[in-house]
């Protein structure tokens, strides 16, 4: 057994100390959608203190605990926030709850995010779909020696994110009379906003929206087989692009005014 797994295996134990809930689904809360864990039927809440050796989050407006319950008949596990690797935590640290999820039964896993728009064509309040990532600005979460309990050494990245998964937000969206754009998400480390030189970058590479977190939970999502959406809310501007300086307020704000919107779709998404 490697070291990983032990600490998966150990964090599942202290998990089930509390609940033996097996979720179908896996959902990471974003900036201003805490509140989607309020309407789930509850069956069991654990909070990330409560486990042993499991990271606890920093940043305001993340609460720091599972939700176990239902989405209509669908079993789900809900993180009310995650941790990032500004933080100061390892990138093992960083996806820990994303494997854990995985090995208490999740095979599907719902991604949302808070993000800064790249792409001109978007604004403030709306939502992407993410098609693909670029993780390139990260370290990588697989490095290290590869323990085959998770997943293969050299994991096919070619789709990580679901074309099934991508099709139901698209027709939940569209059942709800709401614009859902597309995009391709860039992952950066944080914790200080990027420069309009980089912005102007990662146009040239393709990118729709920028952020801090999800493309790495992505990556050991996928290396242990599991089956992905992702969702970005974009509540800025990327930098240079409106020529307003970037807050973390700003941020706050637009994620808290969108965020009937975004929990009615995920809604709708989970409980088809």
């Amino acid at each position: 057994m490697g070291a990983i797994w032990a600490r998966v295996e150990n964090c599942v134990k202290d998990i089930r100390r509390f609940t033996d809930f097996v979720p179908e689904t896996a959902l990471v809360l974003g900036s201003g959608l805490g509140g989607f864990g309020e309407k789930v039927r509850l069956a069991a809440e654990v909070a990330y203190s409560q486990i042993g050796g499991f990271p606890v989050s920093t940043v305001p407006g993340h609460k720091g605990r599972f939700i176990f319950g239902y989405v209509g008949k669908r079993p789900v596990a809900v993180m009310q926030g995650r941790v990032h690797y500004y933080e100061g935590y390892s990138m093992e640290d960083v996806v820990l709850p994303i494997r854990v999820l995985r090995a208490l039964g999740a095979k599907e896993l719902v991604l949302t995010n808070a993000a800064g728009g790249v792409d001109k064509d978007f604004s403030p309040g709306d939502l992407m779909l993410i098609t693909d990532q670029i993780a390139n600005f990260v370290p990588s979460p697989l490095i290290g020696p590869n323990e085959e309990a998770l997943g293969a050494r050299f994991p096919d990245m070619s789709q990580i994110y679901s074309s099934r998964l991508q099709a139901k937000a698209k027709a939940a969206a569209a059942e709800l009379g709401m614009k859902l754009k597309e995009g391709v998400y860039l992952q950066t480390t944080g914790p200080n906003y990027e420069t309009p030189q980089e912005i102007r970058m990662f146009q040239l590479l393709g990118a729709g929206a920028v952020g801090m977190s999800t493309a790495c939970e992505a990556m050991a999502a996928r290396h242990m087989g599991m089956e992905i959406l992702g969702i970005s809310c974009i509540t800025n501007m990327a930098a240079g692009i409106s020529g307003e300086p970037l807050s973390h307020q700003e941020v706050q704000e637009t994620a808290d005014r969108v965020a009937d919107q975004f929990q009615k779709l995920v809604w709708r998404l989970l409980e088809a």
